[in-house]
Parts: structure tokens; sequence; C-alpha cells
């Protein structure tokens, strides 16, 4: 990196010190930083040593409901399953008796979970990363994020104006989206933006202006994914190609170098390698109906919490089915196996004697029916990162544990 680019990183990580609570700050360092920096020792260490297992991170999906209807989204239209406030409380209490203080809240739309927000203040040791569209972002509900310090909302964003009323079903969807945004500011709050990237909305959000925008708005840090066909209407057509997986990651690759804000990723490696996080053990997820699944689109299992979550632990150091899942999708490629080998996926499954998690009860078909698509595993096409910070950081975080020999 040139003194040029050392600058601008530092520059765009001091505008989380420089633009949030003091107190937020505090709960982020010590939160997140500090007890996920120990947990991810415990969870290499629990790897290393073949002791029994337990992912770094638990992502949460509360509920199917939702105030949107996106193409492309594996949640059911429609679908009513949540689980319980005691079973969230199961599952994050006994996620902290691993070591594991970091969440990842998906729905449906979270927000429209009675009672979220009291759970995770009530956990005020653990840090939380809430996906949502932003609807509901008002300002009360960002000056109550505020005054729990220990939320950053990951807001999604699927398009510019046009783009994002095609895909999410609603009119104005854009507007509000921003709306809730800069509530979001207003309360200085440590804000992330995601973007699910398929074939029509990569020229709205891979480029270089719509990073800007998003600096001038508030945000942090932004996620990019690779847009999944799946779920009731996959649309397998808007999946991206080869060429545009490559030219993501050389894009993303090259703007960590001196953006405004940080571009994170859970695809590559340092070297440029693939990962899957459901093969590397690294995170699994739990589903509305309280099943203990590999990956939020992986809406398949064998596995339940019960009433009050309790024997999650249990579960995830005993589950011979998400262990031989990880073996299968580590071996079938570095990437995404629904993705690239659905066929396989739904074969397993299928043997398994695997149950459909959702409302629908559709999933299996959907497998059964789906064609291979590009995924992010580009072989021996790798391109390595050139950000120090982030270099130095997947070097450490993103080595496989094991799960790639």
């Amino acid at each position: 990196m040139t003194i040029r680019e050392y600058t601008a990183t530092f520059r765009s990580a001091l505008r989380v010190p420089l633009e949030s609570s003091p107190r937020l700050i505090w709960k982020f360092m010590y939160n997140f930083g500090w007890r996920n920096l120990l947990n991810i020792n415990q969870f290499e260490k629990r790897m290393a040593q073949g002791e029994p297992f337990f992912p770094a991170f638990v992502m949460i999906s509360v509920t199917e409901s939702c105030n949107l209807t996106c193409s492309g989204c594996w949640v059911s239209a429609g679908g009513k399953q949540s689980l319980s406030l005691t079973q969230l409380d199961g599952i994050i209490r006994s996620s902290k008796q691993k070591g594991s203080y970091f969440f990842g809240i998906l729905g449906g739309e979270p927000l429209l979970y009675k009672g979220l927000l009291d759970v995770m203040e009530k956990h005020s040791d653990c840090y939380f990363q809430l996906f949502t569209n932003g609807i509901l972002l008002t300002e009360p509900v960002a000056m109550r994020l505020k005054k729990m310090g220990n939320v950053t909302p990951m807001i999604s964003i699927e398009g510019l104006e046009e783009e994002s009323d095609a895909r999410r079903g609603r009119n104005n969807v854009y507007a509000r989206t921003l709306q809730g945004l800069r509530a979001c500011r207003k309360a200085r709050l440590i804000i992330g933006a995601a973007a699910s990237i398929c074939k029509s909305n990569y020229h709205d959000l891979v480029n270089r202006e719509y990073i800007e925008l998003l600096a001038k708005e508030g945000v942090h840090y932004l996620w990019y994914y690779i847009y999944r066909p799946v779920g009731a209407d996959p649309r397998p057509e808007n999946a991206l190609d080869k060429d545009q997986i490559r030219s993501l990651r050389e894009f993303i690759v090259e703007q960590r170098k001196d953006a405004p804000l940080q571009i994170i990723d859970v695809y590559w490696d340092d070297e440029g390698k693939a990962l899957c996080p459901g093969a590397m053990g690294m995170s699994h997820h739990i589903s509305p109906s309280g099943a203990v699944e590999f990956c939020p689109p992986l809406q398949m299992a064998k596995e339940y919490i019960n009433e009050d979550g309790s024997n999650l632990v249990e579960i995830f150091e005993n589950s011979r089915f998400l262990a031989d899942l990880r073996k299968l999708t580590a071996a079938d490629s570095r990437g995404c196996i629904l993705m690239e080998n659905p066929e396989r996926l739904a074969r397993f499954l299928e043997e398994q004697q695997a149950v459909d998690t959702t409302s629908r009860g559709t999933v299996l078909e959907e497998y059964k029916k789906m064609k291979p698509v590009a995924g992010h595993d580009m072989k021996d096409e790798k391109i390595p990162e050139k950000n120090s910070f982030f270099k130095l950081l997947k070097k450490k975080y993103f080595f496989g544990f094991g799960a790639y020999g």
C-alpha cells in the first residue's frame, strides 16, 4: 500500500469515532472487538484440538414476517413462523456459554418481531448486527438503539429507485430506506449497508459513485453479497455470471485501498481463495421455526431447539447432519454448493431425510429444479487482497479452520 492508501484507510476507520456516540464506540470495541477476538481464538482452539463443535457465530432469523416481497428471497412470502422470546433468549444464553457474544439478527423483517429490542437490551454484554430493509427504522427506534448501544443496523439496499421497487414488490422503497438510514445517522449509530448483487442491480451498486453516496449518507461499512436464486421466486436468470463475479471481486479488492467506508465480504481469504462460512464451521443459522440450519438460504434441517433454546449446545456438538454437510460442502468446492451443485445437495438432503423448515413446504422440490449457476469459487484464478489491514485480518481469521484440508 502507498502512503495515500494508508491515509485513506485511516480516514475511513476514523469516521466511526468522529461520527458515532462515544458509548456506542465503547460497546463496539469491547462487545464486538475484544469479545470477538477471544471467541475466535476459542473457536480456533476447539477446531484444532478436535473438541466438541460449536460455531464461532450464530445467525438468528427471528420471524418469517416481512413488509416487502422481494424476488430471490428464501423467506416464505406471507409466512408467520417466529421464534418465541424465550427461545431467542435461550439461543443467546447458550451461545454465551461457549464464548460467543456476536449475533446476526435476520428475518423476514426483524423489526416486525415484537420484543426484539427488549431481548437485545437485556443482553447488554452482546453485540448484534440487525439485518433490516430500513423502512421501520424510525427516529424513535434509532434513538432506542442508541440508548442500547450494542446494535449496528445493517440496512439492505437492493438498487436505486427503479430497481428497488422492481425487486422488492413495493413502491417508493428506496426513498423509505434512505429515511431509515438518515434516522440512524441522526442518532449517531454505527451504520452498515448491504446489497445482494445480481445482474439487474450490478451497474447501480458496483461503482465508486455508489460507495461515495453511502459514505455521505453516514454509512460506515458496506457488505456485498452474491445473489442466490432460491425461494419460491428464484429468478435464476438474474444470477451473476463468472465474469461478473470476477469483476465484483476485483472491484472490492481495488476499492478497499482507498474507499471512504469499510468494504467487507465473507467469500474469499487473503489470497483470494474462495471460502464457505458454513463449511468452515464459522457460522450456522437458527430459523424462525427453531430449526438449526447450515446457513440461512439452506432451509432444511434435522434438529430443532426446544421451548427454551437450552439444547442448542447439545445440538451443535452432536449433530451428525451438520457435520456431514460441512464435509460435503468442503469436498464439493470452496464455493456455494447450493449454487454450484444443487443436484448433489438435494440428493444428500433426501438421503438424510432432512425436513423442510419453512411455511411453504416446497424447498426440496425447489432445489431439485435448480440448475447450477456461477459461484464465488474461481478455482485457480485467485485475486489476493491489496489492503494490508484486510490482508492481515483475513490471514488470521479466514484461513478455513482446516475445512479444506
